[in-house]
C-alpha cells in the first residue's frame, strides 16, 4: 500500500477513534511525554537560551526519533501501518476533548449558571474566569476553539501529511513543549525561547489551512477573508491572529479586547470589528465549524501526498 493511502486511511481511523471515544482518562501519551519532558528539564533547566534549546532538541527531537523508529518497524506491513497511524493520530489530535469541554462551559450558560461556566473555563485556556461575565465567558470558549482547531487538530495533520507518524508525533510534542515552557514568565523567558520559537514556525502552515478552512466551511466565506485580511496581522500571536480572525468573520462575531491571564490584564486588537458581540449560543456553532474544519484538514492532507507522489512518479 502507498504511502498516502497509509496516512489516509490511518488518519481517518484516528480521527474516527478521537471522535468516538475522545482522550483516554488515564495514560494518555500526551501525558507521558509532559513527564518525561518534565524529567528533563529536571536536569537541563539554566536560566539560559542554550540550555533551553537542548532542552527542545532532546525532547521534540526525541518524539520524531520514536516515531521514524515505529514506521520503519512496521513499514512491510500496510495493515499495521495503518493501525499505528491511526493511533498516533488519536493520541495526538484532541477535537472531541476540545468540542466537550467548551459545549460543557456552554451548557452550563444556556442554564444561567454562570458560575459554573467560570469553574469550567480553566479546562480550557487560562484565563481569570472570574473577571467575565456570561459574554465573556463565551468569547473566551469560541477563541479557544478556534486557536485549538489549529493547534489540536489541523497542525497535526498537516504534519502528518507532510512525514507521517514522526510528523504527527513531532508536532505534538512541539506543542507541548510550547505550552510548558513557552511562556514569557521569569523563568521561562530565556529557557523556553526556542521552544516558543520553534512552535510558531511547526504551527504556520496549519494556521493558515485553517483560516482558509474555517473561511470556506463557514456561513459566511466574505466576512472571514475579510476579517483576515484587515485583522489577522495586529494579533500578537503569529499563528493565533488568522485562526481567530477567520473563525471570527465566519461566525460574524467579534473577538479579541480586553483579557486578563493571572492577573495580568492585556487589551488585544478586536477581531472582526464589524461583527456583534459573542453569545453562548455561538459556542455550539464554533465547535460545529471545528469539526468541519477537522475533516475538510484530513481530504486537504491526503489530497496534498497524492498530488506530490503523482508529480515525482
Amino acid at each position: 500500500m502507498r504511502a498516502e493511502r497509509v496516512f489516509a486511511y490511518g488518519a481517518a481511523a484516528g480521527l474516527l477513534g478521537d471522535l468516538v471515544l475522545g482522550d483516554p482518562r488515564r495514560g494518555h501519551p500526551v501525558a507521558a511525554f509532559g513527564r518525561a519532558a518534565a524529567a528533563v528539564e529536571r536536569v537541563l533547566y539554566r536560566d539560559h537560551l542554550g540550555r533551553g534549546a537542548l532542552h527542545t532538541a532532546v525532547c521534540a527531537g526525541g518524539a520524531v526519533a520514536l516515531g521514524a523508529v515505529a514506521a520503519r518497524a512496521v513499514r512491510r506491513s500496510p495493515a499495521v501501518s495503518v493501525a499505528l497511524t491511526a493511533v498516533a493520530t488519536w493520541s495526538v489530535v484532541g477535537g472531541t476533548s476540545l468540542a466537550r469541554e467548551a459545549r460543557t462551559v456552554g451548557e452550563a450558560l444556556a442554564n444561567g449558571d454562570v458560575e459554573a461556566a467560570r469553574r469550567r473555563l480553566p479546562h480550557l485556556c487560562g484565563r481569570d474566569p472570574q473577571a467575565l461575565d456570561a459574554d465573556g465567558i463565551a468569547r473566551a470558549v469560541v477563541e479557544s476553539v478556534a486557536e485549538n482547531t489549529s493547534d489540536a487538530v489541523v497542525g497535526a495533520l498537516v504534519w502528518g501529511a507532510a512525514a507521517g507518524v514522526p510528523g504527527l508525533l513531532g508536532f505534538r510534542a512541539v506543542n507541548t513543549l510550547d505550552a510548558m515552557v513557552g511562556h514569557r514568565s521569569p523563568r521561562y523567558r530565556r529557557y523556553g525561547w526556542a521552544s516558543a520559537r520553534l512552535d510558531d514556525a511547526a504551527g504556520w502552515p496549519g494556521a493558515r489551512l485553517t483560516a482558509v478552512l474555517a473561511a470556506l466551511a463557514g456561513p459566511d466565506p466574505r466576512g472571514a477573508a475579510r476579517a483576515w485580511r484587515a485583522d489577522a496581522s495586529r494579533h500578537p500571536s503569529p499563528n493565533a491572529g488568522p485562526v481567530e480572525a477567520s473563525f471570527a468573520g465566519a461566525l460574524g462575531v467579534r473577538l479579541g479586547g480586553t483579557l486578563s491571564y493571572g492577573g495580568r490584564v492585556e487589551h488585544r486588537p478586536v477581531l472582526n470589528g464589524q461583527g456583534r458581540a459573542v453569545h453562548p449560543n455561538d459556542i455550539d456553532r464554533a465547535v460545529r465549524l471545528s469539526r468541519r474544519v477537522g475533516w475538510l484538514a484530513l481530504g486537504a492532507g491526503a489530497a496534498a501526498r497524492l498530488l506530490v507522489k503523482g508529480r515525482s512518479s
